[in-house]
């Protein structure tokens, strides 16, 4: 496995969480920096240090949702 990809959502209460696809990871932040610092701390909690799986992409999706109304 070469890469991970995160799907980043906006948050009702503010923020941003994320979920890494395929795999239990996921996180939160309060701005879009803070989220990729959390999702690196995430990344060396979930992969031990010294394995060879760590994937070396980290792929960040942002999804926002919209509402339309048609009058």
């Amino acid at each position: 496995m070469n890469e991970i990809i995160f799907m980043i959502e906006e948050s009702p209460d503010g923020g941003y969480s994320a979920e890494g696809l395929g795999f239990s990871i996921f996180t939160d932040g309060d701005s879009i920096p803070e989220l990729k610092k959390n999702i690196l701390d995430a990344m060396h909690c979930h992969f031990d240090e010294l394995a060879t799986n760590i994937p070396k992409i980290i792929r960040l999706h942002f999804v926002r949702e919209e509402t339309l109304t048609y009058a």
